[in-house]
């Protein structure tokens, strides 16, 4: 059992080292609001989508750009926001992504249009892109070198059940209130949490941040903004070799990788891209950006089969995503025990392996399909995870300096939204062709003015049969099945994805790691900058 470490050796001053739990809650309070709102919006869709007054009456391009423009804003900033993080002081920019965020919750539920909505849905974002890499910078500055490892794992716990409890929410929500609760009921958690963090959670920077490197900053904000909003626009056209979406992410690499080049060439970077010459880092920031590939992939279809075939409501939808927030909850804290004993590398490769038989799991689900199978799945999904969230992130954030925290959290976020994002943009589009191709034969008794439409979802299609009335009903069927063989085929992709990952954990995450009694080189294996 890890002990804390004596107060002679610490690092941490005694008055933060008393209260590091404390602050551990406030931390956990303030990313919860953030990762939930990024799934909250979901199960609102449908009503969103209601003319007025119910709801706005906005378009299906519309609601996708309500859910866009958060992510977009929040993957292209959130490395900026590291960095200001180190140089201006974590805690100030954790207060002030905070005000933002609950600014911007506040006037999305008071929107009047769709646009406003995603107006103010990008001001979330911004806010959002300030708060979570801070949560995780700060963590590592109030708890020693010891403790991280849990500290860390009760984090990861956190964000799992953000994410499950988004949809949970926000059908709870819904059947009480109209739907701008949703976002307005962040603001009471934000003020909270305000009040919290002035009282308890120490300031920190980096001593040494150097001169600012605004050329750095801009191409970073602009390749990572291009390549997610390419990546958006390939998802809903589900065509990635349409010219508008292969310039776009053509582009964001170009600039990425002009990045790159500066970064390396600047006596004044900001951030020293050597840290990728690891491949124990490389190979951890993969597997995270792989795990959000997969969740967020399988959250995108799983939502449709448990609503559009299986006919459950939003809340009971989210409900039965309740067996992954419990297992992350179990195992997450508890992860960094089986590190100790079997090492990074046993550790990760198994999680992978879970995921991906899960996943291929996911392929033998039909329409009558007992639901308790489903409920098996998301447990052991949810336990591949937390065995491999909590394990890369101790491995990233322990690869470089404490002071260099905000940027390590930043890398490590930026990597998992940019994965999420791929994994709804590449899976939902693997989704929507498979279903396209076999529903197409099915649609001859629709008008040919509404077939494409009616080809594009599973939820367009029925949304076509009520239209056409009595002589609809017979589209149902052929529906369901068409969907649930794209189902199959997309999980069989997501759980190739996920094998890829494991080889290269396999491949590249080291070992047991050997005690400093009987190895003094330990420290090779990471980076510790300590």
């Amino acid at each position: 059992m890890t002990t804390s470490a004596p107060a002679s050796e610490r690092h941490v001053p005694e008055a933060v080292h008393r209260r590091r739990w404390a602050i551990l809650g406030v931390l956990m309070l303030s990313l919860l609001i953030v990762v939930l709102d990024n799934s909250i919006l979901n199960v609102a869709i449908k009503t969103i989508s209601t003319p007025e007054p119910i709801g706005l009456g906005a378009t299906q391009g519309e609601l996708e750009w309500a859910i866009n423009a958060y992510t977009l804003v929040f993957a292209g900033l959130l490395f900026t926001a590291g960095l200001l993080g180190d140089r201006l002081g974590r805690k100030r920019v954790l207060l002030a992504g905070l005000a933002v965020f609950g600014i911007g919750s506040a006037l999305a539920a008071e929107s009047g249009s769709p646009v406003q909505l995603i107006v103010f849905r990008a001001v979330m974002g911004l806010g959002a892109a300030f708060v979570m890499p801070a949560t995780l910078s700060v963590l590592m500055n109030v708890f020693e070198r010891d403790e991280q490892p849990k500290a860390i794992g009760i984090w990861a716990g956190g964000v799992g059940l953000a994410i499950a409890i988004g949809p949970i929410t926000g059908g709870v929500l819904l059947d009480h209130f109209w739907w701008g609760s949703v976002f307005l009921v962040n603001v009471p958690i934000v003020l909270i949490a305000l009040v919290l963090m002035v009282w308890l959670v120490p300031d920190s920077r980096d001593p040494n941040p150097g001169r600012v490197d605004p050329i750095g900053v801009v191409l970073s904000v602009i390749g990572l903004v291009l390549l997610v909003y390419g990546i958006i626009k390939g998802g809903q056209l589900a065509d990635f070799t349409d010219p508008t979406v292969l310039a776009t992410i053509g582009a964001g690499i170009a600039v990425l990788v002009g990045f790159v080049v500066f970064e390396k060439r600047s006596d004044h970077p900001s951030i020293d891209v050597t840290y990728f010459k690891n491949k124990v880092f490389s190979a951890a920031m993969s597997a995270i950006a792989l795990v959000f590939f997969a969740l967020m992939g399988v959250t995108f279809f799983s939502v449709f089969y448990t609503q559009s075939v299986r006919g459950y409501s939003p809340l009971q939808t989210g409900l039965l995503m309740l067996p992954l927030a419990v297992a992350q909850l179990i195992f997450a804290p508890r992860a960094r025990l089986v590190v100790d004993r079997f090492g990074n590398k046993a550790t990760c490769t198994a999680g992978l392996l879970m995921i991906a038989a899960m996943l291929a799991a996911f392929a033998t689900l039909d329409a009558d399909t007992p639901i308790w199978i489903l409920e098996v799945i998301f447990f052991f999904m949810g336990t591949g995870m937390a065995h491999i969230m909590t394990p890369t992130s101790v491995v990233i954030m322990q690869a470089l300096p404490r002071e260099k925290a905000g940027s390590a959290s930043a890398l490590s976020n930026t990597f998992r939204q940019v994965g999420g994002a791929l994994g709804i943009a590449v899976l939902g589009s693997v989704l929507s062709a498979a279903y396209r191709n076999s529903i197409e034969d099915k649609l001859t008794l629709v008008p040919a003015g509404l077939r494409h439409t009616a080809g594009e979802s599973i939820e367009a299609t029925l949304g076509v049969a009520a239209r056409l009335g009595p002589e609809g009903k017979s589209l149902i069927t052929p529906a369901n099945d068409a969907f649930l063989h794209a189902m199959h085929v997309t999980a069989l992709c997501g759980a190739g994805v996920a094998v890829i990952g494991a080889l290269i954990v396999f491949l590249f995450l080291p070992g047991r790691t050997p005690a400093p009694q009987e190895d003094e080189k330990e420290t090779e294996l990471v980076k510790t900058g300590s």
